[in-house]
């Protein structure tokens, strides 16, 4: 399943997810829409948010970091 991270460079929720991932051997796409204009665009587009961290599990949209949530998108 894909996973796919939308953070910026001082966001420690984005840190806490991305530990999580490393945790439980994950790999994962980091887009830093700090430095992605385009990809700051589509997450906004995808979620109407503008805070990150956005995490997309498959279909599923994750906003902020939530434990419980990513790991039922998970399953």
């Amino acid at each position: 399943m894909k996973v796919k991270i939308y953070t910026t460079p001082t966001c420690p929720y984005c840190e806490m997810a991305k530990q999580y991932f490393k945790s439980k051997n994950i790999d994962y796409e980091e887009v830093d829409v700090t430095s992605d204009i385009e990809a700051a665009r589509e997450m906004i587009e995808k979620t109407g948010q503008m805070g990150v961290p956005v995490i997309e599990i498959g279909d599923t949209i994750i906003i902020g970091f939530n434990r419980a949530a990513i790991e039922r998108a998970l399953k």
